[in-house]
């Protein structure tokens, strides 16, 4: 199945005491796919998967396949270093009704190429969904290289990566190619990938929508969209997507400590960008 080309890494919006706003979420769903958004990544580092009860992490994957817009995916995020923990979490959520599951490399304990490799093996023998790995070494410390992700994808749900290291970038036989940073989006379109696993579509997934398909038009596009992307990257993700959609009035709430509000220092860093992305914050 295709999972789609703009797919949104979503923002699980709270409320001011920190308990899931579970209508906003719904809502926020409805916005991105009015936008250009074909799915959804749910329970990802742009959800604050980390902080999230193993019952709220679920309700979220529940929410969102009962709640989704007609005719778009949604893909959980079920990844974890822990492999028994990603494997319940892998098996839940395709009972729960998810197109499909993202899955992290294992960090902190890094395990080595042929822990890796178990590591998938055991994820995939828990579900017929398909699997997404996702390549993110600034995050987690290990990197697949482009053989050993050719390798992955010798075990037949292994079908996607979500690439966020841009010097792997190249197509990997077996694997559709998900950008996994907002302005990687152009490389991977170019090169024949699949599409983006973005945040920045929250707000404009409809120019990252004309990237898919308006090739003629897709380098202009990204250097007008560039000042958003790079403004979303002023600190630690989800912090800036959250301090942006708010400024949008658009649900997103606090962030759970460890994170933090963004500055206004930061804040104002993002307002700018959206300005002159021609989006018009409305606080």
């Amino acid at each position: 199945m295709s999972l789609g080309a703009i797919l949104t890494a979503v923002v699980t919006p709270m409320k001011p005491d920190g308990s899931i706003d579970e209508v906003g979420f719904v809502e926020l769903l409805g916005w991105c796919a009015e936008n250009g958004s074909d799915g959804f990544v749910v329970c990802g580092t742009t959800g604050e998967a980390p902080t999230l009860t193993t019952d709220e992490h679920l309700r979220m994957i529940e929410l969102a396949v009962q709640e989704r817009p007609a005719g778009t995916t949604v893909i959980a995020g079920t990844g974890s270093n822990d492999t028994a923990h990603a494997v319940a979490m892998t098996r839940r959520a395709a009972e729960l009704g998810a197109d499909a599951v993202l899955s992290v490399t294992p960090y902190y304990n890094r395990p080595n190429r042929r822990g890796v490799r178990a590591h998938y093996e055991a994820i995939a023998a828990a579900s017929d969904l398909p699997i997404v790995l996702y390549n993110i070494p600034t995050r987690t410390g290990l990197d697949l290289p482009n053989d050993q992700l050719a390798e992955l994808a010798e075990i037949p749900t292994v079908l996607y990566v979500k690439q966020a290291n841009p010097e792997n970038l190249a197509p990997v036989e077996g694997l559709g190619i998900y950008a996994g940073n907002d302005d990687m989006l152009g490389d991977v379109l170019d090169i024949g990938g699949e599409g983006g696993i973005l945040v920045a579509s929250h707000l404009v997934g409809a120019q990252m929508r004309e990237m898919v398909d308006d090739s003629g038009r897709r380098r202009e596009i990204d250097q007008r969209l560039r000042p958003f992307f790079d403004a979303l990257g002023v600190t630690t993700n989800p912090i800036p997507i959250k301090a942006a959609l708010s400024m949008m009035g658009l649900p997103a709430g606090p962030l759970r400590l460890p994170l933090v509000e963004a500055s206004d220092e930061e804040r104002a860093a993002v307002r700018e960008a959206m300005v002159a992305t021609g989006l018009e914050p409305t606080s």
